[in-house]
């Protein structure tokens, strides 16, 4: 089916399209001023660095980093590698610094609530929202929901700096930051009274004097009001400031935000800022003590936080298979316990033709061990249900995970492909699935996988597994252990796709690829029924793949795939590869490197303090512009030359125009979106002291455009045992047609009611509908519950969108995407 969804997704603060706001300090850098990027994350790289150095002084290991407003991700990576003995990952905290930088953004959506910006005086509000964030972020730790966690930190933080830039804490002459906003426990004394007068007009432009003596002689707490609308405001109180402000052209005229440089206080700017990073470290601190170290690195992203993942079929048919599965998983786990390679957590989903589940979670690889022993095959014959195990894998997994799916079965819930391919976009996990003959009653040994599986579930299976840049291997009993090769290799820590292409059907092509100095362990595989190739190194030596030890690496071959090890040496160039083949294919290029790319679509909000811009949770539209942030991990000194959006299936590409706004991230824009699905490639250069290096990279998940819009508006708060409901809207340009409602969630017992369909007219029709949701009572405060819902054209069109009811937010998604709204039980 051709899919056609897109969703808007609202991080707790409202519609997309929206007029700017008073939005504290600013998202992209100017004039020299700090944004709310580079206060999170000048705060988060403070804060772990005296993390690692307390783990040092413990381990009796030396601590030599200077801890300042200097530092780099790259130098607490190695300082806290070395204070644990082990490689931590640079690449996985670019990827959290991204996301709180997202959910942080996402908050300036939020356009009329006081109490997110801390406007108006709103403290008890704007209080509550933190402390309640905090909770929140807490209890998703100790759940293990860390992309939840750090969702709700983001829009933590930046409602907590904010409070240093609108209220006048900082002019009243704070040394420290107003601990008792993280405290729920503390009263709020000496706070501005409603009739209070709090300021006098500035002196034309001159702001520094408008606060009166007497609110400061007394410390009396206020802050600046806003409005985009009304000029009304109580009489005699400080505005916020700027031209969009239309209170502060009301006597007292002026304001006092702190957001930039050029501010009415902006002479203040840098003070704020710098009680912003305290506060936010503070807050950070608060965590730690209630989480522990080793879960706040985790939360940081910065430990050792790889997922072993696996979606197991239990039917009768694989009952050898299980048994030698087994020893191959045991082989795994025991070969990389006590090293960097050791994974911090297990997931196991069984599933056969009558049922799925339950989700096994553990981070003790000895019980992880008992539970695949207790593993045993059903009777059942019949297709199962891969694709629910999946699903609720995908959800409960950490983002960017790795899944293995075993089975040799058809699928019986093949309605659920649409949704899967929403969480693997969103949750930028890689499947891999290794397809095995049976060896029962069901299929007898030496037949024809296709025999086995059909041919349209076989082509589920490789679509799914190309949209999150996995593969499709087609295996037997007596090639498994070969196999586990390859998952070994997927799971290895820092892997970076350098290149991934397929074509179907296929075609004689060749391929270049670059490969830079920080590349190691570079792996190509070549997976399809008939395909052959040639490789060339940048030397010009060839070798067949045909020939399993050559010139330029070793070969193994697993059923249908083909895995070419590179040999270590000079690896550094231009390489190429030309493959030909009777039947579709994919290439995958392959390395560890601290050098990755993170993507996300965004929306540029203009406003007076300068253009903001957020996630956006759809799919972008085809044929139109789009905008994208595009962040490099790990590299210290680096130039981006190209950032192409090509098609996944052909040679077309769409050119980016990059611009700068920070030291590591870059937006771009494209005129255009394709057709089909695309990946996102960059390319540039890596300059250290002795060279300058080509390098290339690219986005493993697919992406793809639509022609549908989807947007959904929510309440913050649902409680337990209450009907929440979630309204909607399907609108399209250009299709119509009645569209079927599904809906369901990884919650057992919750309920859920919808409308069984949708009309839409062709040509800018647009539908509003809802789905109810009730937790049950007996569901722990904050639980992050999964609904998604979809709607389906009767003709072969979807769309989809998934909400993620998590501690501190709620997500949609449209084949993809997240975000949160407070859960609260109360």
């Amino acid at each position: 089916m051709v899919s056609l969804a897109v969703v808007a997704v609202f991080l707790l603060q409202g519609a997309l399209f929206q007029p700017p706001q008073a939005s504290g300090f600013k998202i992209l850098p100017a004039d020299g001023s700090l944004t709310h990027q580079q206060i999170t994350e000048t705060a988060f790289l403070r804060k772990m660095a005296e993390v690692c150095r307390d783990v040092a002084a413990a381990r009796g290991r030396d601590f030599t980093l200077s801890i300042n407003n200097k530092l780099t991700r790259t130098a607490v990576q190695r300082a806290c590698s070395n204070s644990y003995s082990s490689l931590l990952q640079i690449s996985t905290f670019s990827l959290v610094i991204s996301q709180t930088s997202l959910s942080n953004a996402a908050v300036d959506r939020k356009q009329f609530s006081t109490a997110h910006h801390f406007d108006n005086e709103d403290f008890k509000n704007g209080r509550d929202l933190i402390t309640q964030g905090i909770a929140a972020v807490k209890v998703s730790v100790k759940q293990g929901r860390y992309f939840s966690a750090r969702t709700s930190l983001g829009a933590v933080c930046h409602t907590l700096q904010d409070f240093y830039s609108h209220s006048n804490w900082v002019e009243l002459g704070s040394a420290a930051p107003f601990s008792t906003l993280i405290k729920p426990e503390l009263p709020l004394n000496n706070l501005a009274d409603p009739n209070t007068k709090t300021c006098k007009s500035c002196v034309g432009e001159d702001c520094s004097d408008n606060i009166l003596p007497e609110i400061l002689q007394q410390k009396i707490l206020t802050s600046g009001y806003f409005s985009l609308l009304h000029p009304s405001k109580p009489a005699g109180k400080c505005s916020h400031g700027s031209f969009l402000d239309r209170t502060s052209y009301r006597d007292p005229t002026g304001g006092i935000n702190k957001d930039d440089t050029s501010s009415d206080h902006g002479f203040l700017h840098q003070r704020a800022a710098d009680m912003a990073i305290n506060a936010t470290m503070e807050l950070l601190e608060d965590i730690r003590v209630a989480t522990g170290n080793q879960a706040f690195l985790r939360l940081m992203g910065l430990s050792q936080i790889s997922v072993l993942a696996f979606v197991f079929d239990t039917t009768g048919s694989l009952s050898n298979y299980i048994t030698e599965a087994k020893k191959v998983i045991f082989s795994i786990i025991d070969s990389r316990r006590g090293t960097s390679e050791e994974p911090s957590e297990y997931i196991l989903v069984p599933f056969n033709d009558q049922g799925f589940g339950p989700l096994i979670k553990t981070e003790n690889a000895d019980i992880f061990k008992e539970r695949i022993n207790f593993l045993s095959s059903s009777d059942g014959l019949n297709p199962g249900m891969c694709l629910s195990g999946l699903l609720l894998t995908l959800t409960q997994a950490p983002p960017s995970s790795d899944i293995f799916v075993f089975t040799d079965a058809s699928v019986n819930d093949t309605e659920l492909k649409s949704a899967v391919e929403a969480m693997i976009q969103i949750t930028k996990s890689t499947v891999t699935f290794q397809l095995t003959n049976s060896i029962s009653s069901r299929s007898q040994q030496n037949v024809s996988l296709s025999r086995t599986v059909s041919q349209s579930d076989i082509q589920l299976y490789r679509d799914l597994a190309h949209i999150s840049g996995g593969q499709t291997i087609e295996i037997t009993n007596s090639t498994l252990s070969q196999a586990a090769t390859v998952i070994e290799d997927v799971i290895t820590a820092g892997l970076v796709t350098v290149l991934y292409v397929e074509r179907s059907p296929a075609i004689a092509e060749s391929f270049s690829f670059v490969l830079d100095p920080s590349l190691s362990n570079v792996t190509v595989y070549v997976t399809g029924d008939s395909p052959v190739f040639t490789l060339y190194s940048p030397t010009g030596v060839s070798q067949s793949g045909s020939v399993a030890d050559g010139p330029l690496g070793s070969i193994l071959t697993v059923g249908n795939l083909k895995r070419l090890k590179i040999s270590s040496g000079n690896q550094t160039g231009e390489w190429k590869i030309s493959i030909s083949s009777t039947s579709s294919y994919t290439l995958k290029v392959i390395g560890q490197s601290s050098v990755d790319v993170l993507v996300y679509f965004v929306e540029i909000i203009e406003g007076g303090h300068g253009d903001s811009w957020g996630q956006i949770f759809t799919r972008p539209f085809i044929g139109r512009n789009a905008t994208l942030l595009v962040s490099v991990t790990g590299g210290d000194s680096f130039t981006v030359t190209d950032v192409l959006l090509v098609e996944a299936s052909g040679s077309g590409v769409v050119n980016g125009t990059i611009k700068a706004v920070g030291a590591t991230d870059f937006l771009v824009n494209v005129d255009r979106i394709p057709e089909g699905a695309f990946v996102v490639q960059l390319k540039g250069l890596l300059n250290d002291s002795s060279m300058t290096s080509r390098f290339q990279r690219q986005s493993s998940t697919q992406y793809k455009g639509s022609r549908i819009t989807i947007t959904a508006q929510s309440q913050n708060t649902t409680l337990p045992g209450v009907p929440f409901s979630l309204n909607f809207t399907v609108a399209s340009n250009t299709i119509g047609g009645n569209y079927t409602i599904r809906a369901r969630t990884d919650l057992v017992e919750t309920g859920v009611s919808f409308p069984s369909y949708l009309i839409l007219v062709a040509g800018g029709s647009a539908q509003r509908s809802s789905v109810t949701l009730t937790v049950p009572s007996k569901i722990k405060s904050r639980t992050a519950v999964t609904l998604t819902t979809e709607a389906e054209a009767l003709s072969p069109q979807q769309v989809l969108f998934s909400v993620d009811v998590t501690d501190y937010a709620c997500a949609f998604l449209s084949p993809g995407f997240l975000f949160p709204i407070l859960y609260d039980s109360k």
